[in-house]
C-alpha cells in the first residue's frame, strides 16, 4: 500500500473521529452548560433566590471540556491563528522548509505541553487540586487536556508528513465555509 494512500486514510479516520466526538460530546456539553446556566441563574437564583451550590464548578469544568474538544478540531479545520506576513515574499522552496521547521517546533512544544499536562494530572489528587465548592478533582480534566494537545501534535506531524511528500495540507471542512 502506498504511503500517500495510508496517510490519506489515516487523516480521513482522524477527521471522522474528530467530527463525531466534537458533535456528540461537545454538543452534549454545550447543551448541559446552556440548560444548567439558564436553570441556575433564571429559575433558582432569580425566581427562588436559592442558587444551586457548586453550579460554577460544574460550568467551569464543562468549559474545560469544550476547550479540550475544540483544540484538535481547530487544528484540522485551520481555525488556529497563523501569521503569514512574509510568506508572499519567499520562494516556494524556502516557504515550504520554513513551514516544516515551524511545524516541527510546534510539534515539539505540543509534545512537551501534553507531557506536562499529564504530569499535572498525576499530581492533582496528591496535591489536592479540586474545585472550590464540590471538591471535584482536576485530575481527569488534566488528562483530557493532555490527550487533546497530544492529538493536536499528531495533526501537526501529519501536516509535516504531507509537506515532506510534496502534498498540500488539506483542511477538514465542517460545513460552515459557504457562509
Amino acid at each position: 500500500m502506498p504511503r500517500e494512500h495510508s496517510t490519506k486514510r489515516l487523516i480521513g479516520r482522524l477527521d471522522a473521529a474528530l467530527n463525531w466526538v466534537s458533535l456528540i460530546c461537545g454538543g452534549a456539553t454545550l447543551a448541559f452548560m446552556t440548560g444548567f446556566s439558564v436553570w441556575n441563574v433564571l429559575v433558582m437564583r432569580k425566581t427562588l433566590n436559592s442558587p444551586i451550590a457548586g453550579a460554577e464548578d460544574l460550568l467551569i469544568l464543562s468549559l474545560v471540556v469544550i476547550v479540550a474538544l475544540s483544540v484538535p478540531l481547530g487544528a484540522r479545520t485551520g481555525a488556529h491563528i497563523e501569521i503569514e506576513v512574509l510568506e508572499g515574499h519567499m520562494s516556494a522552496g524556502f516557504a515550504k522548509w520554513s513551514m516544516i521547521f515551524v511545524k516541527l517546533l510546534s510539534a515539539a512544544l505540543l509534545a512537551v505541553m501534553s507531557w506536562r499536562l499529564w504530569h499535572a494530572g498525576q499530581s492533582a489528587e496528591r496535591f489536592g487540586e479540586t474545585t472550590q465548592q464540590l471538591l471535584i478533582s482536576y485530575e481527569p480534566f488534566y488528562y483530557l487536556l493532555a490527550a487533546s494537545v497530544a492529538l493536536y501534535a499528531v495533526v501537526v506531524v501529519l501536516d509535516i508528513r504531507a509537506l515532506l511528500s510534496g502534498e498540500k495540507i488539506v483542511l477538514l471542512k465542517t460545513g460552515g465555509e459557504s457562509l
